[in-house]
């Protein structure tokens, strides 16, 4: 825990509450990790989904059980490809893990570096170093209805909040509307129809965007996407959790549907797989700049990852705090005070131990550091 005479902060164990495909890793703080850092597990297997998704079965090389996720959470993933220095991606977790296996689902692509190894190189048997489960976007238990909206590979937090309910015979009604290209490109089709089927109040919504006709045989199926009166017309009440994971201009639009529609704000969740907006007062740049190496000759120190934007580079004392580093690779940061009192810059430790240089006002929740005061004191993993 915090050594609060050295200010020094080591990842470990704690209680916590959240990415679907690729995301390259802020959240904020929530869900307890099973395992501090990374574990290494083996490659069980791998099972297309479609021509670009498929799912990766991921077993302990002990045995031993591993430790349940809350449905929504995702896995942080360690690769060394290549000569670079190991690159870490965070993928949802596309079930409810059994004693003794993960599963994930990865969509390939087609510039992708890590997607791409994960689906060209990646063999069962290989093993791979692992994060515990993590992540804030998880389904809240309750007796209100649950609306799970999701577009492409978004769907697999919310499938793992389908399973979940379904595992359960849950009660409550459950809208599920997802809007994929086409048949062909629609992921989970039968999984997702077939959990549906074992729950007592469920509607199934799903949109394909290509100009193919729907299936006769598929009434649930309609051409196009889903819109503020096509939400209207299918009886979503007004007092439901809504769960949405997708590109950002799907979530906005469905956001605002919901909202306009009737649900309250904090009752509609968002899980967003890249870098958070920036929170940053005075004036900031608009244009949005792709993370990038720090300028200057690189450092000497421990590797610095920031895997939501990532990028990998060695720590340099140049920079006079993590904040600062982020900020020189233009990664989108949260900041107010900068001196340990606001907490707005929280930040999720992947793994690593850090050291304060201006102890905070009041430390921040086990598992999170606040960058604007802190340094590493190790090779560090952000969720940043």
């Amino acid at each position: 825990m915090t050594e609060s005479r050295r200010h020094l902060h080591k990842n470990e164990h704690r209680p916590e509450r959240t990415w679907p495909g690729e995301r390259a890793g802020t959240q904020q703080p929530g869900a307890e990790p099973g395992w501090p850092g990374f574990k290494t597990l083996r490659v069980a297997r791998i099972v297309p989904e479609t021509a670009a998704v498929s799912s990766i079965y991921l077993s302990s090389t002990d045995h031993t059980p591993l430790p349940e996720s809350r449905p929504g959470q995702y896995l942080s993933l360690r690769l060394a490809i290549g000569e670079a220095a190991p690159t870490v991606r965070s993928y949802s977790l596309s079930a409810v893990p059994t004693a003794d296996t993960y599963r994930i689902s990865v969509k390939h692509e087609p510039h992708g570096q890590v997607s791409g190894y994960l689906h060209g190189t990646l063999r069962p048997g290989d093993l791979v170093d692992i994060a515990s489960p993590r992540g804030t976007f998880v389904l809240e238990e309750g007796t209100r209805p649950v609306v799970l909206v999701s577009a492409g590979i978004g769907a697999t937090p919310v499938l793992a909040m389908l399973h979940r309910l379904a595992a359960a015979r849950d009660p409550r009604p459950v809208w599920w509307i997802h809007t994929a290209h086409d048949r062909a490109h629609h992921a989970f089709a039968d999984e997702t129809h077939t959990l549906l089927a074992q729950l007592p109040h469920a509607h199934e919504h799903i949109y394909y965007t290509a100009g193919a006709v729907p299936h006769p045989g598929e009434p649930h199926v309609t051409q196009g996407r889903p819109t503020a009166p096509s939400l209207a017309a299918m009886g979503v009440p007004t007092d439901a959790d809504a769960y949405l994971c997708g590109p950002p201009a799907f979530m906005d639009d469905l956001g605002g549907y919901l909202r306009e529609y009737g649900l309250r704000p904090e009752r509609i969740h968002t899980e967003q797989f890249s870098a958070l907006p920036a929170i940053n007062p005075g004036v900031t740049p608009t244009a949005a700049i792709r993370p990038h190496q720090p300028p200057g000759p690189p450092g000497s120190g421990p590797l610095i990852t920031f895997a939501r934007s990532g990028i990998t580079t060695p720590w340099s004392p140049a920079h006079a705090s993590l904040l600062d580093l982020a900020e020189a690779c233009d990664i989108p940061t949260r900041w107010s005070c900068r001196t340990g009192v606001c907490h707005t810059c929280v930040t999720h430790l992947v793994t690593g131990d850090i050291t304060y240089t201006t102890p905070p006002l009041e430390l921040p929740e086990a598992g999170t550091i606040l960058v604007c005061c802190s340094t590493p004191a190790t090779e560090v993993v952000l969720d940043l």
